[in-house]
């Protein structure tokens, strides 16, 4: 596939699943079109994986786990690898780049930003590796106890089409870095950059089966995957239902869980933060990404004294939003993933007005000179919503926010946790004690003040209620992938026998 430059003319290309350090034929399933959302074009084709294939690659993960060359490689060998692996990442990323923007229609400025960091994940959870020390613990008489952590074995990894590569690697580099090894299985719609860094770590040294990629539709591969017998571990990023059912299935296996789900980010803008700076934050973390992300600055809510400068000035900064081919450097927003995810978009405008709301600016698809079959939609934002409307209550997953108005501080927690949801919020204020305050009772895994949409692989990122469990990033998600045994010594050497000095016996255990 041609993506040295902006393509043009694309080959079809017949991807099958990665297996054992390479790409094989999938079984004889159905095969899925993917294609490019800024033209509609069919860019490749991929299986949708059967029972059989998803076994191959369990069979093939859980052989690298037992064998000597990845199971038995010692620590600072596997962080030295780890690294090597993030410096191939690195070395690799003008392609994935342009691989990524043409699969998934985000604009390469947005794509570059975000994929050049990846590679300090990996980074990250290999000093993690090197620096992990096991527990010595006090405890009563003559006895020394120890913990030790073993790899917890096979991740069942399932992927989102809204950052593939990210949110790839919020799992993997803590799931190389561990010992432990991955199946995973990427979005239908963006699969390319996936099988692209497979490959890519496959040639830098990374044993065969550490990392497969079974490809397929997410209610049939997904699920086999979800609920298959010999997964150690889900970890799945996507909608509050595609997690209730995938949690359920690997529940029965007594699978340990990390899942990222559903949001509807609460944004609160109090009177004394400058007008300015809240709308480009609004802009920045509302449109980023089409919108679709489950940080998405969905609702904002705005102190009654700036709310009508506030809208007006949104709508200034959001109809100036450059719409457009996303292999152009001048472009802004590119195409939602799918016709289908456009058609969503557009249902929510059509819910706006039902429900009484005023939309500000856009609520239809955008027309983008030479790309007519493409899914642009038109940022879009709605005010005078009220907390009891579809659009504040439910996940849109486009370029679409909400504007209310609140009196105060408590009305501001009331209006930011009347949500079934629980993953960001964000606090614009001066006010450092009220900042505290409001980041203390918001509803949220995540809190962002005066900022939006900020990560770090120190940082845990996950949410509560129905935004998931579980936590990845940080030492929350290294510690994770270990099963934890305790080890108790005894150290002293006075004879003993319970069934002949039964009285004497002051404890049982």
């Amino acid at each position: 596939m041609n993506i040295s430059a902006k393509p043009k003319t694309i080959d079809v290309e017949i991807h099958g699943n990665f297996v054992d350090g390479r790409e094989i034929e999938a079984g004889a399933g159905e095969m899925l079109d993917v294609r490019n959302p800024a033209t509609g074009d069919v860019i490749a084709r991929i299986p949708n994986s059967t029972a059989d294939d998803v076994d191959r690659a369990m069979k093939s993960a859980r052989a690298a786990f037992e064998g000597r060359p990845w199971g038995g490689m010692d620590i600072r060998a596997r962080a030295r690898l780890v690294n090597r692996l993030a410096d191939a990442f690195e070395a690799n990323l003008e392609q994935l780049y342009r691989l990524e923007t043409l699969n998934n229609g985000r604009p390469l400025n947005e794509t570059r930003a975000q994929l050049s960091r990846l590679p300090d994940f990996f980074r990250y959870f290999a000093g993690l590796a090197l620096a992990r020390r096991d527990a010595v613990i006090p405890v009563e008489g003559s006895y020394l106890n120890y913990t030790l952590r073993t790899p917890i074995g096979i991740v069942a990894n399932c992927t989102p089409f809204n950052h593939p590569l990210m949110i790839l690697c919020k799992s993997l580099a803590a799931v190389l870095a561990s010992g432990c090894v991955t199946v995973v299985k990427p979005s239908e719609y963006t699969p390319l950059t996936t099988l692209k860094l497979a490959q890519i770590f496959s040639e830098a040294g990374l044993p065969p089966g550490v990392f497969n990629i079974v490809l397929g539709l997410g209610q049939s591969t997904g699920k086999m995957l979800a609920e298959h017998g010999d997964i150690n571990k889900l970890v799945l990023t996507g909608g509050t239902e595609a997690g209730r059912i995938a949690g359920s299935a690997a529940a029965k296996v007594f699978a340990h869980q990390t899942l990222e789900l559903g949001g509807k980010t609460p944004v609160m803008v109090f009177d004394d933060f400058d007008i300015d700076q809240a709308v480009n934050y609004a802009a920045f973390g509302a449109f980023i990404g089409a919108g679709q992300t489950c940080v998405c600055a969905s609702r904002h809510l705005v102190q009654a004294g700036v709310y009508d400068e506030f809208v007006e000035k949104l709508r200034t900064k959001t109809k100036n939003i450059r719409i457009g081919d996303p292999f152009d450097p001048a472009t802004q927003l590119g195409p939602v993933i799918s016709a289908r995810q456009r058609d969503r978009v557009l249902s929510y405008a059509k819910f706006g007005h039902e429900d009484g709301a005023r939309l500000v600016t856009g609520g239809v698809a955008a027309k983008v000179p030479g790309h007519e079959n493409g899914y642009f939609v038109e940022p879009t934002v709605f005010a005078d919503v009220k907390s009891d409307m579809r659009i504040f209550q439910e996940e849109v997953f486009g370029p679409f926010t909400s504007v209310t108005p609140f009196k105060d501080e408590e009305e501001a927690l009331r209006l930011a946790n009347d949500s079934p949801f629980g993953l960001a919020a964000a606090i614009r204020t001066r006010d450092i004690g009220r900042a505290h305050r409001v980041a203390a009772h918001v509803k949220a895994g995540i809190v962002w003040i005066n900022d939006h949409h900020r990560l770090d692989p120190a940082s845990p990122w996950g949410g509560i209620d129905d935004s998931g469990i579980g936590r990845e990033f940080g030492t929350e998600s290294f510690n994770d992938h270990f099963n934890t045994k305790s080890v108790m010594v005894a150290t002293g050497d006075q004879p003993f026998d319970w069934y002949r000095d039964t009285a004497a016996q002051r404890r049982l255990n």
